[in-house]
Formats: structure tokens, C-alpha cells, sequence
């Protein structure tokens, strides 16, 4: 039954394996809208959970997310295509070592499920050459279509590239993709791109991070960057010859810890997500505009994390609790040695948010037990994987 001529969510499902795979994975999305309605009178919007499949409070918060789209598109209220994902890796979920869930990890090839994506920005530089022109919606759709167009094109080689390949076709053309995330043990934070500060502010607000790392590339190819980056590169590669806006707000959402898994945060969370896509046009929401939170953090550059390692194993003691806001040269936890009683007391060297520890109370020798999220960028690299 279509309640006030609204369209009604649409179950889509996508096989991940081959057929010589020795397991069978099938991947659920959920559509709300209608496609029709982004051909642009209406935004897309592509919201996935757990793709490190073991990081549990985003699936969680996907479930309010559905009860709640299915009664705003039953109203008339969605304006555009929504597409929810609430668990993004079955292969993920289908794995563990020794009794224990092992969903950050390929075991097959030891990949992390959020490293490479395909980032077709390099082979459109050359597709799109002669071909834009000075209209920047018309520039756009012209990207999306050939973005559209090069991921079809990956031939997966693993069931975990085809898992990729999947999860970004549905994403690549979006002008919203929201991927939910967990830490070990964190304050909530948020991963995006330096020219989308502006754009993610009022999602910061609502959902009341306390840290916002912008970068322009983190390496190694995640998922969020293989959505947004496409856009400044290819703005870049054509020396704004021709205008190329930042079409895409791609984001990484940090949902707090591992184990802070509860009705209460999920339905706030979910709460946030939606007045947000509300605020973007995408939902008809009274008064979501309104009275915004303050915010709780500055964004700052990912290049200005500081990564606490250990020197030694032994017992971590934390002496500041998450979201702590630190001076350089602040102690951050106790490390005892278990034999000799020695302590250390690490401390951080910038000034900064103390956003994200190990959720371990016994750690080995360049563990990283703490981030601190400071103002002023020093690192380079692979800066996820620091």
C-alpha cells in the first residue's frame, strides 16, 4: 500500500561470492525514495554500517535509521533516494579466531576491508579530457556517469574486492555517503575531507563530536575517500579550467567504542543522522534547522594526530578519561612494568583533544594505546594506519 502516493522501500540483494567461493555471502540494501527523484530535484543519499564487521553500534543505529525512513517515506516526507546498508561486510561477519568475531581483516589476504577501494579519478582525468565544460551542474553529471561507468568496468579478483566493488557502486555517485564506524574505546569523531568542513559542521554539532580530522588523502584508499576525493583531484588535474564543486560529502562517523552498544545512544544517534539529511533537503523534518548544539570541537588536520605508543609491555593505567582536552606534556596513562613494578607515564608532545585508547589493559612494546587529535599538521604517510 503506498500511503499519500509515496513510493515504499525496495530490498535489494547482491551476491558476494562466485561460484567457486568456499562460502556463499549476500549483501542486503535497503532503498528508500526513489532514484527517479535524483535526477537532481532530489539528493542521493548512501548510509552504511559495520564495514569492519566486529565494530557492532552502527548496525544498531541502522535499525532506528530503517523504522524511522519507513515512516517518513510512508508520509510523503523523503525527498530523493536513500540507501541504507545496515551490515556492509557478511564476509566480516562470518568470521572469527578462537571464538572471538574477526571483522576488521580479510583472513583470506590479510586486507583490511576499508583499504582499497578503487579510486577512479585516475583513469577519468583521462575519459573526461575534452569533454567538460562551464556549467558546473552539467560537469557533475558527466563525472558521475563516467565515475559509474569505471567502477563497473573492476574485474574483483576476491570476494572481498567484489564486496567492494558493490558497496561503492552503490555510493559513488551520492551527494551524501554516511559510513558508521566504532573505535576501540573513543569520544564519537569524524573522518572527512578538508574541502567539506564547512558542509560537515552541522552534523558535527548534532551528533556532538569531539574531534573532526580533515585530510585530503589518508592513504591507502578507504572508503569514504573513494566517494569525495574523486572531486578535488579531478578539480586539481584540470586547473580550474572548468567548474568542478566537492559533489560528494563523504564522511566516516566514529560511533564512540566497540561495546557502547545501547537503545539510548542509537536512537540519538539515529535522531542526529536524520535531522542532518534534513537539514540537506533530503527529509522533510519540522524544524530541523533549528537551534542547533554547539559545537563541541575545531576541526584539525588528520597529519596533527598524535599516535601514544608504548615503549614497553606491561599494565596501562589511563589518568585521563576520552574527550579530555590535553596541554602538550600532559600525562596520559600509567605503564607498569608487572615483574619489576618500573612505571612509565606516557605523555603527549601536542596539544589536543584526547579522542580514542585501547580498549587493552595489558599491551605489548609500540602498541598504540592513545590518540591525541592536535592543531598543527607533522605527520605524513599512511596516516590511518598510525
Amino acid at each position: 500500500m503506498h500511503l499519500f502516493g509515496a513510493p515504499t522501500m525496495q530490498v535489494q540483494q547482491h551476491s558476494i561470492s562466485t561460484a567457486h567461493a568456499s562460502m556463499s555471502c549476500q549483501l542486503s540494501s535497503f532503498h528508500f525514495g526513489t532514484a527517479a527523484a535524483t535526477s537532481r530535484s532530489g539528493k542521493k543519499v548512501y548510509i552504511q554500517a559495520a564495514l569492519h564487521a566486529d565494530e557492532v553500534p552502527g548496525m544498531l543505529v541502522s535499525q532506528f535509521l530503517r523504522r524511522e525512513l519507513l515512516a517518513l517515506e510512508a508520509a510523503g516526507k523523503v525527498h530523493g533516494e536513500i540507501i541504507l546498508v545496515p551490515a556492509a561486510n557478511p564476509i566480516g561477519l562470518a568470521q572469527a579466531i578462537h571464538g572471538a568475531p574477526f571483522g576488521r581483516f580479510d583472513l583470506t589476504t590479510g586486507i583490511n576491508f576499508n583499504r582499497a577501494y578503487r579510486h577512479v579519478a585516475d583513469e577519468l582525468k583521462t575519459t573526461l579530457d575534452g569533454q567538460l565544460g562551464q556549467d558546473a551542474q552539467a560537469n557533475v553529471a558527466l563525472i558521475r556517469e563516467h565515475a559509474r561507468a569505471a567502477v563497473a568496468a573492476w574485474r574483483p579478483g576476491t570476494d572481498a574486492e567484489t564486496l567492494k566493488k558493490t558497496l561503492l557502486g552503490m555510493a559513488i555517485d551520492a551527494d551524501i555517503v554516511l559510513d558508521l564506524h566504532c573505535d576501540n574505546e573513543a569520544a564519537l569523531h569524524i573522518y572527512t575531507g578538508t574541502p567539506l568542513a564547512a558542509q560537515i559542521a552541522p552534523l558535527s554539532a548534532l551528533l556532538g563530536a569531539r574531534a573532526v580530522l580533515l585530510e585530503l588523502a589518508a592513504g591507502e584508499e578507504p572508503f569514504d575517500e573513494a566517494c569525495s576525493r574523486l572531486w578535488w583531484d579531478l578539480d586539481a588535474h584540470f586547473g580550474g579550467r572548468y567548474p568542478i564543486p566537492a559533489a560528494c560529502l563523504s564522511t566516516t562517523v566514529e560511533l564512540r567504542g566497540e561495546v557502547e552498544v545501547s537503545y539510548a545512544l542509537a536512537e540519538r544517534d539515529a535522531a542526529a543522522l536524520l535531522r542532518f539529511l534534513a537539514i540537506e533537503g533530503v527529509l522533510d523534518i519540522a524544524g530541523a534547522g533549528d537551534d542547533l548544539p554547539a559545537p563541541q570541537c575545531t576541526p584539525t588536520p588528520l597529519a596533527g594526530v598524535e599516535p601514544i605508543l608504548a615503549p614497553h609491555h606491561g599494565v596501562l593505567v589511563y589518568l585521563r578519561e576520552m574527550g579530555d582536552v590535553l596541554a602538550a606534556g600532559d600525562a596520559v596513562a600509567d605503564l607498569i612494568d608487572p615483574v619489576s613494578g618500573e612505571t612509565t607515564t606516557l605523555r603527549c608532545t601536542v596539544a589536543g583533544v584526547f579522542f580514542a585508547r585501547s580498549a587493552h589493559r595489558h599491551v605489548l612494546r609500540g602498541m598504540n594505546v592513545g590518540k591525541v587529535a592536535g592543531s598543527i599538521a607533522f605527520r605524513g604517510g599512511s596516516l590511518l594506519s598510525q
